[in-house]
């Protein structure tokens, strides 16, 4: 989104024509950043055998998978249901890496039946596959590096009290189960978490997924996750990509020599590739004035962007109808029957009710993890492309929230006690 004119726009479009034509509460999403993004990875990496996997959690609109389809990168998909949705997007089966958390040998069952390629992160789960594929269906291996990293505890997930991944300390033993079973095992995976600013974080995984793989002679590739971190604000540091794509090049290439072949190398990037293609656009519904503070109240809340409620997450925000008003400090909250706060004592130009306001870097878990709390309904997705709108989602409607509902007659009162 970039100021032009005193009028904010996207891909040369009028924001103000995009809220008018599609409405607010809306997600809008921009291509040419998500190409911006993929670019900056591949040259970063130039010089191995890369291959992409775009995290499809972070915003799995089936357009928006075909377009990462149209770019000739595969998918990271993490319940059956996406791996469905990879398919139906284009994807080939083998392009489409399934790994799971905690779900049942049955869904893992319909994955191998989808022909995608298996990641296991729990020895349970590694013992009854193996038992019943044996060598017949190769996996990879999720490890759990034991490495603390990530910008939020609750995307921390290479730790010792994780729930993903399988503890680098039980190698033996997934070393036992796999030789009894006779398994395949064609790739070691590991993620510690997002928003990682250190290459030094990637360096030590990577070291030590090196030192594991020795004992495994069937290796296609090494996947390294993603967690590489994005800018909120302005002057946000973030992940160096051409320093860790340096060193992690030539650590790569060492490994691959003392291994005896070459490896492909795989990323899982969701959240660098589509968060800063995505902008929330709401509408001011009133100016509060309290005591403490000056809100402003929008036509949206934490059922359409939870983020900065459930993980601190900042988002800049900015006054699109209003791009030369005198700035003043505000509250920007929700409509929701909870505190559902956007941001504290931000400073904007002078917001008047009507205004529509822009929620930036809202494309990773935006509209993915929006909910009908309230009974509200979910907003509309646009995507952005070679200058062009598509309405990409349909805005929800009250027969959406009820279409799986079911009305039941129940007895009166009186009924239940004659």
């Amino acid at each position: 989104m970039q100021l032009i004119e005193n009028q904010y726009q996207i891909q040369g479009l009028s924001v103000s024509d995009l809220c008018a034509a599609y409405g607010t509460p809306l997600y809008v999403y921009d291509t040419e950043v998500m190409l911006a993004k993929l670019k900056e990875l591949k040259t970063a990496f130039k010089g191995v055998d890369l291959k992409l996997k775009y995290a499809a959690k972070a915003l799995t609109n089936i357009s928006v998978l075909k377009f990462f389809r149209q770019q000739g990168i595969g998918l990271d998909v993490v319940s059956i249901e996406e791996a469905r949705l990879g398919l139906l997007a284009g994807f080939a089966a083998d392009e489409i890496l399934f790994t799971p958390n905690c779900v049942s040998l049955q869904e893992i069952e319909e994955a191998v039946e989808l022909g995608v390629r298996i990641n296991i992160d729990n020895i349970s789960i590694l013992e009854q596959f193996g038992h019943k594929f044996g060598n017949t269906v190769p996996c990879c291996i999720r490890l759990n590096p034991h490495i603390m990293a990530g910008g939020n505890h609750k995307i921390q997930v290479g730790h010792i009290d994780s729930k993903f991944g399988i503890s680098i300390l039980q190698l033996r033993h997934v070393l036992r189960v796999v030789k009894a079973n006779n398994m395949k095992i064609n790739g070691l995976h590991m993620h510690t978490g997002s928003d990682i600013l250190d290459a030094d974080v990637f360096l030590r995984g990577a070291q030590i997924l090196f030192e594991a793989a020795e004992d495994f002679q069937d290796l296609e590739f090494m996947d390294f996750g993603s967690g590489f971190k994005v800018a909120y604000k302005e002057g946000d540091i973030t992940t160096n990509l051409a320093d860790l794509g340096a060193k992690l090049r030539q650590a790569f290439q060492d490994f691959c020599k003392k291994y005896g072949r070459d490896l492909e190398l795989w990323f899982e990037p969701g959240k660098f590739l589509v968060s800063e293609s995505g902008t929330f656009f709401v509408q001011t519904n009133v100016i509060k004035q309290t005591p403490a503070s000056l809100f402003v109240g929008v036509n949206s809340g934490m059922n359409h962007l939870i983020r900065p409620m459930f993980y601190d997450s900042y988002h800049q925000i900015v006054n699109v109808s209003n791009p030369t008003g005198a700035s003043r400090v505000y509250a920007i909250v929700g409509y929701i029957c909870e505190t559902d706060t956007f941001g504290w004592d931000r400073k904007l130009t002078e917001v008047r009710e009507g205004d529509i306001l822009a929620i930036r870097n809202a494309g990773a878990y935006g509209f993915m993890m929006a909910s009908n709390y309230n009974s509200r309904l979910r907003p509309a997705e646009v995507l952005i492309h070679q200058g062009k709108a598509y309405l990409i989602r349909e805005r929800e409607t009250l027969e959406d929230l009820l279409k799986n509902q079911i009305l039941v007659e129940l007895p009166s009162e009186a009924a239940i006690f004659e």
